[in-house]
């Protein structure tokens, strides 16, 4: 395999004065409200560089758990002129085209029968349709030729232990060095709606590795923290791109991270309810699957958590930006339910999401509470965007001044 460095396009950190991270939660069809903020990102960065720049210019890392994993790969598989293939704003209505038919809905009588025989006797969709279309739109790229880097985590269920795929460390491990296409599908295998995901590799070395992947959102729903720690390897690796970082240098990483929503404020569920509970009702409980509810929200709600300790205890909270919403309520708090209206609604809720004031967590209580400031998440974006282009015109400045004078 080449040694495709992420940084092969892009300037690496060393050239600049940041490590820049964009996170994607998963969370199924509710990824339309993140194509919705990513769009105004993009759009911010545009009017200040161009209209042909794109998200996986200006981040050194883009990670995406389930559907944040497809649609990372969307940001950075590369086009045959070596440009990305999607540009942000076209997430949405990829997603108004495509879910529809990766959950497809019941009709007619079927529509009245109960659900609970079918997943008891297998997986609610089978994601033949999913797996045909990350096939034929990502095709036989692999993990080493993404435009930036990108870490994507999985679960192998053969292995009981996370899988994470990062371009990092495919450089360094041939056997992860996998399709992205395999990736994606193994990423979003959430449990009882699509089954796990077997494939084979045969790397550069002729070895064959195997992989039983289920849904990313068993290791990190949230992949911020993965993210990170892909990166401080790296510096612990002494990796040149890194230049002086330090490895608990995280003062230096500006991190932008985009959650799905959640029916957090709803309080869908009780103890005093759950009490009765036996393990069907855990797996389904009025459309809803408990048991996986509440692992990916505490994975969720942890890893904002532990990111929220850390940029304040190192005071450059003004470099980490979450963006999610927890009112959802009904049908938009579905992961699944993939009909014209619902799509159309979260489409709605990422436009208000974006006109919606900052909040950070509260560290004592957990609470999402608004900044004193009276900024709105779509003003916010803008100052990162401003912060981003000054960073990729540093770099490269930088990186030119070099190569005129390879003695610096």
């Amino acid at each position: 395999m080449a040694n495709d460095s992420s940084c092969k396009r892009n300037k690496p950190p060393s050239c600049g004065s940041l490590v820049t991270i964009l996170s994607l939660d998963g969370g199924g069809i509710r990824g339309t409200i993140s194509g919705v903020i990513l769009a105004c990102l993009e759009k911010q960065l545009q009017e200040i560089d161009g209209e042909d720049v794109r998200l996986a210019d200006y981040f050194d890392v883009v990670a995406g758990t389930s559907t944040g994993g497809l649609i990372t790969a969307m940001l950075t598989v590369p086009d045959a002129s070596g440009r990305p293939h999607f540009a942000a704003k076209d997430i949405v209505p990829f997603y108004l085209e495509h879910c529809p038919k990766i959950f497809p809905q019941p009709e007619g009588l079927a529509a009245l029968l109960p659900k609970l025989p079918k997943l008891l006797s297998g997986p609610k969709y089978d994601g033949k349709y999913l797996r045909s279309l990350l096939s034929n739109l990502l095709g036989e790229t692999k993990l080493h030729q993404t435009i930036t880097n990108v870490v994507i985590p999985t679960f192998d269920m053969k292995k009981l232990q996370p899988a994470i795929f990062s371009s990092y460390q495919a450089l360094f491990d041939p056997s992860l060095d996998v399709k992205l296409s395999d990736i994606c599908i193994g990423t979003s295998a959430a449990p009882t709606f699509f089954p796990p995901h077997y494939f084979s590799n045969v790397d550069s070395q002729g070895k064959t590795s195997e992989f039983h992947l289920v849904d990313g959102g068993v290791t990190a729903s949230n992949p911020t923290l993965v993210a990170m720690t892909a990166v401080t390897k790296q510096i612990v690796k002494n990796n040149p791109d890194m230049g002086k970082l330090k490895p608990l240098g995280y003062d230096k990483f500006l991190v932008i991270s985009i959650g799905t929503g959640s029916t957090k404020k709803v309080e869908k569920y009780s103890a005093k309810k759950a009490a009765k509970w036996g393990i069907i009702s855990w797996l389904y409980d009025d459309g809803s699957t408990p048991i996986l509810d509440i692992t990916m929200e505490s994975s969720r709600d942890m890893i904002h958590f532990h990111s929220s300790v850390l940029f304040k205890a190192l005071q450059s909270e003004d470099k980490y930006l979450r963006i999610d919403d927890d009112t959802l309520d009904g049908d938009a708090g579905s992961t699944d339910l993939a009909t014209k209206s619902n799509l159309e609604n979260l489409v709605k809720i990422g436009e208000k999401v974006l006109k919606n004031r900052v909040v950070h967590m509260n560290i004592d209580t957990g609470a999402y509470e608004p900044i004193p400031e009276n900024v709105t998440n779509e003003e916010e974006l803008k100052r990162f965007a401003k912060i981003l282009s000054e960073e990729r015109k540093l770099r490269r400045m930088r990186s030119e001044t070099v190569t005129k004078d390879p003695s610096n």
